[in-house]
């Protein structure tokens, strides 16, 4: 875990806000490293965790989770972490096998028009039935990434249902926490507005979460002590005390973590 960031977010294994719905994206840069902090997070704060890996094999999500102190098959024998590999699953609908069936959650590639429902009902079954003997934390679901299913054909209108309605049952139903990360290409548009693109998808999840984790390159450009900057917007004000509703902070990541540092002075943007 980053012990940085979780003080930036005053947040801990032992202290999780029910509820939460955490946006993490980037744009010419790689936020991967966060969804690595949120699954080893939540997992040793013995939530259980659905994690819908769409861009990397399980054998990656685990060697890099090793580094920062978890073992993702131990998770996965206990019943603690159930873990879709999109990629594998993708291949098992378009290219069928007779000894792999595989699951019905990416039944939308069959047809994208039908919308992402199959993928729900994985995440509810996943999220709302009892595994095991363990007596799991509140509920978590984890997206890597969720702009893959544009590419698959996915309108952006199915994926911001298929959030919503995770949201309804994961924060609201089993009050449990989402962290979704999506991909933005290219500069940003203002004037362009691609309707049905990843920058529509993020303006659209932006609206419905209460956290965003946006990353990006440096303005100066590339530097070997700094390897980005993260802009940190709490949605929802807190109830009391001071808020600041963006901060922005430098990073740079190790092997085993990352080092976050405000720029200059202060680290608040208004």
């Amino acid at each position: 875990m980053f012990t940085e960031l979780n003080s930036i977010l005053n947040t801990n294994p032992d202290s999780i806000t029910p509820g939460e719905f955490i946006l993490i994206s980037d744009r010419q840069s790689d936020a991967s490293f966060l969804i690595h902090h949120f699954l080893s997070f939540y997992l040793k704060a013995r939530c259980k965790v659905c994690f819908l890996g769409l861009v990397q094999s399980f054998n990656h999500y685990h060697a890099v989770s090793q580094r920062l102190g978890v073992s993702l098959l131990q998770a996965k024998e206990k019943g603690q972490l159930v873990f879709l590999e999109g990629l594998s699953e993708s291949l098992s609908v378009l290219i069928p096998q007779e000894d792999n069936a595989g699951s019905q959650a990416m039944d939308f590639l069959r047809d994208p028009a039908a919308g992402l429902k199959s993928l729900y009902e994985f995440v509810r079954s996943s999220l709302n039935s009892p595994d095991g003997a363990e007596d799991w934390g509140p509920p978590v679901l984890l997206v890597d990434d969720l702009s893959v299913l544009l590419s698959l054909g996915v309108s952006v209108g199915a994926v911001l249902d298929f959030s919503h309605y995770c949201r309804a049952t994961v924060c609201s139903q089993l009050k449990g926490s989402m962290v979704m990360l999506t991909r933005c290409e290219g500069e940003e548009e203002e004037d362009e507005g691609d309707d049905e693109g990843s920058e529509r998808l993020l303006k659209g999840l932006t609206h419905q979460c209460s956290l965003t984790l946006h990353v990006q390159g440096l303005p100066t450009g590339y530097c070997r002590e700094i390897h980005g900057q993260v802009e940190v917007c709490w949605r929802r004000r807190p109830v009391a005390g001071q808020y600041t509703p963006k901060k922005l902070f430098q990073y740079k990541v190790h092997d085993k973590g990352a080092s976050f540092f405000a720029p200059g002075t202060s680290s608040a943007v208004l």
